[in-house]
């Protein structure tokens, strides 16, 4: 089993590095999905073809780590047909992620394309790191977080500005959570039991999906 690496507190007002933890709680925590967003092209199950980000090496690591917040379903992705993935960060709890060492545009092509933009340019960084929040506009995955650092590095993701209990919840796809459970288990910090039962809890799974559902989506 791996160990779940323990974020740092954040230290405002340091410069941007080269690098970043691109840190994942949806379908990004399963390395195949990933490929897609660094490489490019169209993952099994979705319904997309991504462009891919400028710089095309894989993560130099990726390890598991748990954020603090909650993670709930919302929305409707025309990608999966069902819930998206958020983070709510002024939740109490704690979200299962997968952080990956990536580059700083590497981390922006990303992000863009989650806002289906495309990729292309590099973001400032300064107020995300400045204050561990920084909304590049109103729509899903618009919104920087900076929960800390690791390794002297800072923890970067993205997620809704709306609050988890702002926003109705929509159950995922069986894909969807398919891909972001098996990500969570082949991390190596969680097995399918604990991984199911986290997932199950969330808001917008409960009441659809049980853990022994969660589980059976796993093949287990």
């Amino acid at each position: 089993m791996a160990d779940v690496r323990r974020i740092e507190p954040l230290t405002a007002g340091e410069p941007a590095p080269e690098r970043v933890w691109y840190t994942s709680y949806g379908s990004n925590t399963h390395l195949g999905r990933l490929a897609c967003y660094i490489g490019g092209g169209r993952p099994p199950g979705a319904g997309r073809v991504y462009p891919g980000c400028r710089d095309r090496r894989p993560p130099a690591r990726s390890v598991p780590v748990e954020l603090p917040g909650a993670l709930y379903f919302a929305t409707r992705s025309p990608v999966w047909g069902g819930g998206r993935a958020f983070y709510d960060p002024g939740c109490g709890g704690r979200v299962y992620a997968r952080a990956h060492l990536v580059t700083a545009s590497q981390f922006a092509d990303i992000a863009v394309q989650e806002m289906y933009g495309e990729p292309g340019e590099d973001l400032d960084l300064g107020e995300v790191l400045e204050s561990g929040v920084a909304r590049l506009g109103s729509g899903r995955y618009e919104t920087l977080v900076c929960p800390g650092r690791l390794d002297g590095l800072p923890v970067l993701t993205f997620t809704a500005p709306w609050r988890a209990d702002e926003v109705e919840p929509v159950p995922p796809s069986p894909a969807y959570l398919r891909l972001i459970a098996s990500g969570l288990v082949d991390a190596g910090a969680w097995d399918a039991a604990e991984v199911a039962a986290y997932l199950a809890s969330a808001r917008g799974v409960g009441g659809r999906w049980s853990r022994q559902a969660v589980r059976e989506l796993l093949g287990t």
